[in-house]
């Protein structure tokens, strides 16, 4: 089954050029079928990049995902067109008397940014809060995962003293455990954060089950018991060319970034890099969307009980 998108989002024509089975919201609504609502909370700078990426991961399932897109305030972009977010976008007022099945929470460039110093700070503590009695199941990518361990633990912000740029090998700690379902033993994601997620403060200070993590990464993927919340430390959502860009525009800037590692053919960043971690990344979102929100969620979402026995 496709995602359900607004007829006219940019998303449309890039995801059917690469044979992406998407349904515009005015077929949907002739459809005779109960489809997943996902938020998607969007606090990446280049938004239609952003929702280009996340919404290729979740189209392939076999599951019908209504997609309502939200942002976190009404501050002007300066790299998404005002338009595109007054004609797409919701504000958190105009939802938050409705439940969802699942909610999406994008990374955001604000890895040396301390929390009392976030612009939206107290929003995003609002929205993680509702989320908790409104949303079937969470997932929080990157710095959000930072924001959240904060709102929800109470964990300090954890910095890295140099930036983690690269593709890293990392490894499953539960073979049984249905996040990871159809996963290899060990396998590749990127990264691009100086968040800092040590596995061993991870275990100490929450209750979080961590599902993959590495020597070099530390946590990888997290989960509550209840599957109510996951936690994702990387960029699964990337795009093979993400990185580079990244990087030739620090160096253009004159930051010295170091070389993204495990990433361009031979260390060359004159080379093309190629994607080696799509598969893991859609088999992510595909077992988040089947496992975490469909297989747990009420038929009817006006149920104000969204608790999971």
């Amino acid at each position: 089954m496709p995602i359900c998108i607004p007829d006219t989002l940019p998303a449309v024509d890039v995801l059917r050029n690469e044979n992406i089975f998407i349904m515009p919201a005015s077929r949907a609504k002739s459809q005779e079928i109960r489809p997943l609502k996902v938020l998607f909370l969007n606090l990446m700078p280049k938004k239609i990049e952003t929702e280009n990426q996340f919404l290729r991961l979740l189209s392939n399932s076999a599951l019908q995902v209504d997609i309502q897109l939200l942002r976190i305030d009404q501050r002007e972009s300066k790299n998404t067109p005002t338009e595109h977010l007054d004609s797409f976008y919701r504000d958190f007022e105009n939802i938050k008397d409705q439940n969802f099945d699942g909610l999406i929470i994008t990374g955001a460039p604000l890895g040396k940014v301390q929390f009392d110093d976030v612009v939206y700070w107290q929003q995003l503590t609002q929205i993680i809060e509702w989320a908790k009695e409104h949303v079937t199941s969470t997932l929080f990518v990157c710095w959000a995962v930072q924001a959240a361990l904060n709102i929800l633990y109470g964990l300090p912000k954890l910095t890295r003293e140099h930036k983690l740029s690269g593709v890293y090998q990392h490894n499953i700690t539960d073979p049984k455990a249905i996040l990871t379902r159809g996963f290899d033993d060990s396998f590749l994601a990127p990264h691009s954060r100086y968040a800092n997620f040590p596995s061993e403060i991870i275990r100490q200070k929450t209750d979080l089950v961590i599902l993959a993590e590495s020597n070099i990464t530390g946590a990888y993927l997290m989960a509550t018991k209840d599957k109510r919340m996951a936690f994702v430390t990387g960029h699964p959502e990337y795009d093979s060319f993400t990185l580079a860009n990244e990087y030739f525009r620090d160096l253009h800037a004159g930051l010295n970034p170091d070389i993204p590692q495990n990433y361009f053919p031979d260390n060359d960043p004159k080379q093309v890099a190629h994607a080696t971690w799509r598969s893991h990344a859609y088999l992510l979102f595909s077992n988040w969307l089947n496992y975490y929100v469909y297989q747990l969620t009420p038929y009817d979402l006006n149920t104000r009980d969204l608790t999971v026995d």
